[in-house]
């Protein structure tokens, strides 16, 4: 049977092997694709080392929440593919992870590693088993723990790329989602201006500063300018002074002391957050293997 270069992307995309590599599994199995990808997977374990070295930039980013609503755990895990990002073995492996990190309080991903599952094995040896079964890079990224110290923890999970976990004083469920919801969206930096960083709020005046000198204004209305523009600024970046997703005419400020509630922390992840994601061409890739053949 002739392998065509649309089985071999096929291939590709399902098991995240290298191009050449696929096309001889097709080769080998007739063209059969089920029967490259089992034969594949069987040979994946003496390859788990070199896939270690592949960015792993899509993935889950999965919460585990206590009974009461006291603890949370916020964990990413992450995998090459948004195809393998959504096989339910890696789901059960993510959701698996989360788990451990509400149970035992481990946040640092290589002692969360040698922890055992229920099966007795240890994360770290369940996700080897993962990379040699499904054929991609699959990498504990980071973990968090939120445990709430006066309030209830409200929670809220786009897709499966972004997570919020967010105690809440007041308020009912509701409105912890709502509040959960609105950090998915608008990804604020703190909660409110005495959580700014002192570096950054310096970084942003000496940027408004030299911006408004520009305009050659005296230095007392320059002065003015700046003030304005930092305010400006740090409603866009605290929760409380941006403006409510579901009701942009209020801000999420007012809306918390309309409530007779308050938030004091927050966890936001999202998947791949600074990881370079390595752009492939396929076109591009199969013209530099006939080119080198």
């Amino acid at each position: 049977m002739a392998i065509t270069a649309a089985m071999v992307k096929e291939l590709r995309e399902r098991t995240g092997a290298g191009m050449m590599e696929c096309k001889k599994a097709l080769v080998a199995a007739d063209g059969d694709m089920e029967k490259a990808i089992e034969a594949m997977r069987k040979s994946g374990a003496a390859k788990a080392v070199k896939k270690a070295g592949r960015v792993a930039a899509e993935g889950q980013v999965v919460i585990a929440l206590s009974d009461d609503r006291k603890k949370a755990a916020i964990v990413e895990v992450n995998c090459e593919t948004d195809f393998v990002a959504k096989d339910e073995n890696f789901d059960r492996f993510a959701r698996a992870v989360a788990q451990k990190v509400l149970e035992t309080g481990i946040t640092d991903v290589s002692r969360l590693a040698e922890q055992a599952l229920e099966d007795g094995k240890s994360i770290e040896d369940v996700r080897k088993e993962l990379v040699a079964k499904i054929g991609e890079n699959i990498q504990m990224r980071r973990a968090e723990l939120l445990e709430a110290s006066e309030g209830e923890l409200g929670t809220y999970r786009h897709g499966m790329r972004i997570g919020v976990v967010v105690e809440v004083v007041g308020g009912d469920e509701e409105l912890r989602k709502d509040i959960a919801m609105h950090i998915a969206a608008s990804r604020p930096v703190c909660v409110d201006e005495s959580e700014v960083p002192a570096e950054m709020m310096e970084k942003e005046k000496e940027i408004f500063t030299a911006q408004a000198k520009e305009s050659g204004k005296p230095d007392n209305i320059v002065e003015k300018m700046v003030t304005g523009r930092l305010r400006k600024w740090l409603g866009e970046i605290t929760l409380l002074g941006q403006p409510f997703v579901k009701d942009p005419d209020t801000t999420v400020g007012k809306l918390l002391k309309g409530k007779g509630a308050r938030v004091l922390r927050f966890a936001r992840m999202e998947v791949g957050e600074g990881i370079e994601k390595k752009k492939e061409d396929f076109a591009a890739e199969v013209m530099a293997q006939v080119k080198a053949s």
